[in-house]
């Protein structure tokens, strides 16, 4: 269960990456297609979404009313920023261009962000991505015997520097990045050893982790904390590795393995208090013994109308022990100075704060899926560009928090006080802003962006996921 936000990543907002601390903006720059592999450059992307060009030319000869609008807004998009530069994208080996094509059909929320990394930075988190997708796909494949799964996971971290290797009998969606990954072990002997070793490391640990929890159903607080530190906590600390490895961030950004870890702690339990419903339909079960068995014999109990007051008691409980890595939260990206890493670290966390207030309290944990309005979603990608304004993010959804806590509940007393905490540890030291220095026609540029994308966002998503499943 690797550790990601899971959000849908609008047109706006990968195409208005701000790169504001730079004096110039860059050449511009280009995904690659996902799905269709053209090879076509282009600049709207989902996991699974072919190019917009392609997109739209599919669109036209089904006599779809968007074409003209989206073919309009490609034209708009690219005169701002992309993310690869034309001669970068030629002088791009095909191993390479075929690990942006993966992660791209792989990560639905951190494609966008680690493709506009800065330098050589953007390489190595992309191969550390893939690498440890591959590594959860394996942990994921109920189709492999316990017998042969496990070895595989303690024994992944080897497998990088074995050209050959390769699984072909994955069962699971995301089974390309085992079938061919002699291309992502290519990629990673080819960085260099400071990222090798990072990598190789924290796969190294995660694998053996991963290998601990089979078939193991999460007890205790500590061990959930133990869990997620393996699926997600070290994927903060080798992130912060390689962020002060590239030298766009200090050291001590990497050295302090405790606010890292509480940077993918918080992700990973946002992620398990939302997906309650999913995972129970799947047979998986990550929320922890110790909390729920007070309000109920069985974990799968909460799903029955009965329980709900009791299921909601649990899920306030777990919520509140989310938000006590906030405050590490906000003390790990006020270090951070790089933009690009900062976008990259902000912008999931925001989404978690706003995930939680939005499930906190909420019976529709346990009748569906809760999610964020994608209007509010553009607006929170758009604006998570400095610190003064993701502190009034996670201000404005913790007050939404303490607001929506319960006259009944034993952690009501307990989230009272993180919200303080919280609201305290995030006054803006200045005015809310985005980006002050940022031109009036750039920022008309991106709500028009974000305007436009909301409008056609639903029709996009029904013909795409046409698209993929008429392959």
């Amino acid at each position: 269960m690797y550790c990601a936000a899971r959000s849908a990543w609008p047109l706006a907002v990968r195409a208005v990456q701000c790169d504001s601390r730079r004096s110039a903006l860059p050449q511009p720059r280009s995904l690659l297609c996902t799905s269709c592999l053209c090879g076509r450059a282009a600049h709207y992307r989902r996991h699974w979404a072919p190019c917009l060009s392609c997109w739209v030319q599919r669109a036209a000869a089904s006599g779809h009313f968007l074409h003209g609008a989206l073919v309009d807004v490609e034209k708009a998009a690219f005169l701002r920023k992309s993310f690869f530069t034309t001669s970068s994208l030629d002088s791009m080996s095909e191993t390479l261009k075929t690990c942006y094509v993966y992660l791209n059909q792989t990560s639905r929320s951190f494609a966008a962000v680690i493709q506009a990394l800065d330098g050589d930075l953007r390489r190595a988190v992309c191969i550390f991505y893939l690498v440890l997708r591959a590594l959860d796909t394996v942990e994921d494949d109920m189709s492999i015997p316990l017998e042969e799964k496990i070895p595989m996971l303690q024994n992944f971290h080897t497998y990088l520097y074995q050209p050959e290797w390769r699984y072909s009998q994955s069962q699971e969606k995301d089974r390309q990045v085992l079938q061919d990954f002699p291309s992502i072990s290519l990629e990673f002997r080819s960085l260099a050893k400071v990222y090798q070793d990072v990598i190789a490391n924290i796969c190294h640990k995660m694998g053996v982790g991963m290998a601990e929890f089979l078939g193991k159903n999460v007890g205790s607080i500590k061990e959930w904390d133990t869990y997620c530190h393996y699926v997600a906590g070290l994927v903060g600390i080798g992130l912060s590795r390689l962020f002060s490895a590239s030298e766009l961030e200090d050291p001590v950004v990497g050295q302090d393995t405790e606010l890292a870890n509480a940077m993918g702690l918080f992700l990973q339990k946002t992620n398990i208090i939302r997906d309650y419903l999913e995972d129970q339909r799947e047979g998986r079960e990550f929320w922890p013994q110790e909390v729920w068995s007070k309000y109920a014999e069985k974990l799968s109990d909460f799903t029955k109308p009965p329980n709900i007051q009791a299921a909601l008691q649990c899920l306030n409980e777990l919520i509140t022990n989310a938000l006590q890595h906030v405050p590490d939260v906000i003390k790990y990206l006020s270090r951070l100075h790089n933009q690009s890493v900062f976008n990259f670290c902000a912008i999931p966390q925001v989404m978690a704060i706003a995930t939680l207030a939005a499930c906190y309290n909420n019976p529709q944990v346990f009748r569906g899926v809760v999610k964020i309005r994608k209007g509010q979603a553009v607006t929170l990608m758009l604006e998570a560009t400095n610190m003064e304004a993701v502190k009034g993010m996670i201000r404005q959804y913790s007050r939404v928090i303490g607001q929506k806590v319960p006259g009944v509940g034993s952690s009501g007393d307990r989230t009272r006080q993180i919200v303080v905490k919280v609201e305290s540890l995030s006054q803006c030291d200045g005015e809310l802003m985005t980006r002050s220095h940022l031109s009036p026609i750039y920022l008309s540029l991106a709500m028009f962006l974000a305007a436009v994308s909301w409008q056609y966002w639903q029709t996009i998503s029904h013909s795409s996921e046409e698209y993929v499943h008429g392959q």
